[in-house]
């Protein structure tokens, strides 16, 4: 296999795993957050400051590449991590949530889906095949089977349809698959019915991917109820083997996440927020265009010491937020990111040292974590 997971330890009062990803562009510590580079660059970032925070895995998609420059391009370039200048590993999602949140501007068959792209609207039909051949000529460390993502709410029976759909395109891209320096996951799916996550999971699992992804969840569903599928999905998946929560990144979410045996997390929140001017600290949100910081000529964070915290002020972030200075837009980037990848370090630890459900409380505690959106 192109990727091996190393299952360190296992926290005692939870089931949150410590592990290394051992994969042909380096090791991975889990659990392990990756920054979303949807277009082969994460927003504001440069390669070097991405390993200067401490990023080991960053994520891409296969819809937009595929669309623009295109996968041949890429791979007449040298693959991905040469196009981009990163040689740490990066996985790629199979475009399969970004073609089904077209809506009217898609159709699903067996064969695969017909769309139009939102570029310049010309039709194109991506198959189970074509995702598989366009992350090979990427070359990316880790790719994903295409999938059918249900939406939320759905019907058990569409749910039923989409997981059946999933696994049958699994089995094609596990096919058309012959690059052996790259690990391709399978994708669970199901909505949110236990009987069809079971079944997902059973015949996924019978496939014997490298690693599974749990789809379908973070789509509009009330937290508690992702949690509960969590709860009786991640012990349906091999435990020697990298389980993946696909689209998470709030703190609260990723922390939970972890409590129930989650070792890898993506998500453009944290970058999209701070393009917003919203940052993540220890005490919470702080939406730093409000006019109470003007004045306000402390760090972003007084915990935090990334680049961001240690040279900036409150004040002069939301000046350059209300004179729309880019700087403003990688400051806040810079800091939102580094806030979650010292947050993987801080479970890390938690876990090594069997104090998972304490530092949750803690963390909860100082965040102003009350239940809603954080």
């Amino acid at each position: 296999m192109a990727v091996k997971f190393e299952l360190i330890k296992e926290c005692k009062q939870t089931k949150a795993r410590l592990g290394r990803l051992h994969t042909p562009h380096g090791i991975i510590n889990t659990p392990v957050f990756m920054p979303v580079g949807t277009q082969a660059t994460v927003k504001t970032m440069t390669p070097e400051e991405l390993k200067d925070i401490g990023a080991e895995i960053i994520l891409s998609n296969t819809y937009h590449l595929y669309l623009r420059p295109g996968s041949k391009l890429i791979r007449e370039a040298g693959g991905l991590h040469k196009f981009m200048n990163w040689d740490r590993p990066i996985l790629t999602d199979s475009g399969g949530f970004q073609v089904f949140s077209l809506g009217p501007l898609r159709k699903i068959t067996e064969d695969g889906v017909e769309f139009r792209s939102h570029l310049d609207g010309s039709k194109h039909f991506m198959t189970p095949e074509l995702a598989t051949e366009v992350q090979m000529d990427l070359g990316s460390t880790i790719a994903m089977a295409f999938d059918e993502c249900a939406p939320y709410p759905c019907t058990f029976e569409y749910a039923r349809e989409a997981l059946e759909r999933t696994t049958r395109w699994a089995e094609r891209c596990k096919k058309a698959h012959n690059r052996m320096d790259q690990a391709l996951f399978g994708i669970v799916q199901g909505g949110m019915y236990r009987e069809l996550r079971e079944q997902s999971a059973r015949e996924l699992v019978e496939l014997d991917f490298p690693g599974y992804a749990i789809g379908g969840l973070s789509v509009g569903e009330p937290k508690p109820l992702m949690y509960e599928v969590l709860d009786y999905t991640t012990p349906l998946l091999p435990a020697d083997k990298p389980r993946y929560l696909m689209g998470v990144g709030s703190p609260d979410c990723i922390i939970e996440g972890v409590i129930r045996g989650v070792d890898m997390f993506d998500c453009v929140l944290p970058t999209r927020i701070a393009r917003n001017g919203t940052a993540m600290t220890s005490g919470g949100k702080v939406v730093i265009r409000n006019a109470v910081y003007a004045r306000d000529f402390t760090p972003l964070d007084h915990e935090c010491d990334c680049y961001t915290c240690r040279n900036y002020s409150r004040a002069y972030i939301r000046h350059l937020f209300k004179a729309e200075e880019i700087l403003a837009l990688r400051l806040v980037t810079i800091h939102n990111l580094y806030f979650l990848l010292r947050l993987m370090e801080h479970l890390r630890k938690a876990i090594a040292e069997d104090c998972v459900p304490e530092f949750r409380k803690r963390f909860f505690e100082k965040y102003g974590y009350d239940g809603e959106e954080i």
